[in-house]
């Protein structure tokens, strides 16, 4: 995790320095900063612009930002830059004496929470969670996505399904996939329940983001599809896009659910397939023809494509690959020059 801290007094710059040093030991990528009158006695970086440019570099750049100092100077630091609870760091604020660690923005989804422990922890303080379902011990929504790795469909249903997880109602809860630990007192396995209609609000795992099982289904979408793409030279970003929608509308898998993209080295820099993927802020991962020849499986073949690359099917065994050896959802689809398949990572839902 990439953290930034910054102190505004010479207490509060000693403090920084002995967290930057125990965080670096607990392998964070840190960075300390603080005012240049105390920067040169303490080690820090001297802070050498105004704090709200500081402030704005730090959400561009890094996953955790700690203000050692007083919550209203934190709190005016960050306003003109929060977001959105899915996008924004961690930040936090430690007194200059260090005896309090309060997790101030994006407590689940950023970790904010977390990472107060820690600290505490380390320095021996007081972690001060104000997270309504922390303190009431009850299930988080957005804590449980975070460590499951899963796209929140509507974030307007987490946080109805927060408030309804507080009033003590019942909760549905169905997957597709295997479920390994216990379920949380505040969920009821669909499997229990007599009618769907006995809870109003549920959550739904799945590829697919239009199955609804409940009047107010929050749907989870876990990040394990790989796109195995292959293409003719010159193939316009739009061109693969469509091919893509149109397999995966063919097998009910969401667009959220993929994780990355798989194909052959000789498309590492197809202009189309890389404007692809920033589109959707995908990871293009490509291989050698020897490494895809050798991954085992009955592949549709074609002549064609094997005296262009070396290898007859380039889109299944990338897919296969790109999935850590996963399951084929979809064999080659082949549509204007543009093939795709999709395989899914071997995956099961952690409490």
């Amino acid at each position: 995790m990439k953290v930034s801290l910054i102190s505004f007094t010479l207490n509060g710059a000693k403090l920084g320095h002995n967290l930057l040093m125990l965080l670096k030991v607990q392998e964070y990528e840190a960075r300390a900063f603080t005012i240049g009158a105390y920067a040169q006695e303490t080690g820090l970086e001297s802070i050498n612009e105004p704090l709200k440019e500081w402030t704005k570099r730090q959400f561009d750049e890094a996953e955790g930002i700690i203000f050692i100092g007083a919550t209203g100077i934190a709190v005016r630091a960050i306003a003109p830059f929060v977001k959105d609870k899915t996008k924004d760091p961690a930040v936090l604020v430690i007194d200059e004496k260090g005896e309090f660690v309060i997790p101030l923005l994006s407590g689940h989804i950023g970790g904010a929470n977390e990472l107060a422990y820690e600290i505490a922890s380390l320095i021996r303080a007081i972690p001060v969670i104000t997270t309504a379902t922390d303190i009431n011990q009850k299930f988080a929504v957005d804590l449980f996505t975070k460590k499951n790795n899963l796209y929140i469909s509507r974030m307007d249903y987490a946080k109805e399904i927060s408030a309804a997880v507080l009033n003590n109602r019942k909760i549905g809860f169905e997957s597709d996939f295997p479920v390994i630990g216990t379920l949380p007192n505040d969920l009821t396995d669909n499997n229990d329940l007599t009618n769907n209609e006995d809870c109003e609000y549920g959550i739904c795992i799945s590829l697919n983001e239009k199955k609804e099982p409940y009047e107010r289904t929050l749907n989870l979408i876990p990040k394990i599809i790989t796109l195995g793409i292959g293409c003719r030279k010159g193939k316009a970003s739009d061109e693969i896009e469509k091919v893509v929608s149109e397999v995966l509308k063919m097998n009910h898998v969401s667009i959220h659910s993929v994780a990355n993209v798989s194909s052959i080295d000789l498309k590492k820099e197809e202009a189309g397939l890389l404007e692809f993927c920033d589109k959707f802020d995908l990871k293009l991962i490509t291989y050698p023809a020897e490494v895809l020849e050798k991954v085992q499986g009955n592949y549709n073949e074609s002549d064609f494509v094997k005296s262009v690359t070396g290898i007859g099917n380039v889109c299944e065994r990338a897919a296969i690959l790109g999935s850590c050896s996963g399951t084929l959802l979809q064999k080659k689809f082949a549509e204007n020059g543009v093939t795709v398949s999709i395989a899914r990572k071997d995956w099961s839902v952690r409490f």
